[in-house]
Order: structure tokens, then sequence, then C-alpha cells
């Protein structure tokens, strides 16, 4: 049995908030992926990555989530599921996977990641999993997120300041 066949999991960044679970299965130029979401687990097999080697994995989550609710996108870069808990409003999850182990593939997306309590005033806002991909840049309408410049003090630039000469 040759090295070469065997499917290695993928690397997976994963964050939440009180309604979803975010995950991102990190496979560049992954084409036609089996992914298959269900009640408890999540299932994923697809040939990609520079190499275009075989990657497998089945996830046994630690609670449930709503198949039918929950939503994937298939992209050039990676592969993006959001899935909607069971639980309305539940409790966040200490960790992602049924069991305490932990694996080398899976690790915390801190970009996307919110605690339990940051911040209250999100409370109130739609929880449209549409509306959320929008803001990540899922779904084309990429918005005027663009930065101000407009505080800072052209005058003050610190790399302007004379450097002492080296000895």
């Amino acid at each position: 049995m040759s090295g070469e066949d065997v499917a290695v999991p993928p690397p997976v960044m994963w964050a939440q908030r009180p309604n979803v679970i975010f995950l991102t299965i990190c496979l560049e130029d992954c084409k036609n992926p089996e992914i298959k979401i269900e009640n408890d687990k999540v299932f994923f097999k697809g040939v990609g990555g520079t190499e275009k080697k075989p990657h497998e994995v089945t996830m046994q989550l630690y609670k449930e989530i709503d198949p039918e609710k929950s939503l994937k996108f298939v992209r050039d870069r990676n592969i993006e599921l959001i899935l909607k808990k069971k639980e309305e409003g539940s409790p966040y999850w200490p960790q992602l996977m049924k069991d305490k182990k932990k694996y080398h593939w899976l690790k915390v997306d801190f970009n996307k990641w919110k605690d339990e309590d940051d911040s209250e005033d999100e409370v109130g806002q739609s929880e449209d999993l549409e509306e959320m991909m929008r803001q990540m840049g899922g779904l084309g309408g990429g918005g005027d997120n663009k930065p101000s410049f407009d505080d800072l003090d052209a005058e003050s630039d610190s790399d302007d300041e004379e450097l002492p000469d080296l000895e």
C-alpha cells in the first residue's frame, strides 16, 4: 500500500456565534468535493491542494445542527460551511468535536470568532445567514468597508526622524 493513496484530513478552521458554527476547509482547487452535513456530523472528501492529494475527514460534532438550514460554499481557495445550531441561542460549545482530543488539522479561526460576552448590542441583530455571508465577503455586495485615513496627521510620521549613525 503506497502512502500516496491514503486520504488525509484537510486543514480545518472553525469559529462560532450564538446560533451558528463557521467551518472553513482550507483546500485550494478542490473540484466537486463530496460534502455531507448531518445532524451530528460533517463529512468531507475531495482532491485538492498544490499536490492534488485526496483529503477526507468525518467530524463528529459536539452537539446537533440543522442540516436543512446549513449552507456550503465551494470556492477556489477553500470551502466554507455555515452550520446552523439546532438549539436557538444555545450556549457556546466548549469545542467543535464530540470528543476532547486535539487534532493537528483543526484550528480556531480567530478572524471570525466572537466570544459569548463580546458585544451585547449584537444580540438584537438579524441572524440572517445570507447577510452574515455578505458581511464576510462571501456573497457579492462587497459594501463600502474601506478604512478612513482622514484622522492621520501627515506631519508627524515617526519614519521621518533622524536615525543615529551606526558605529
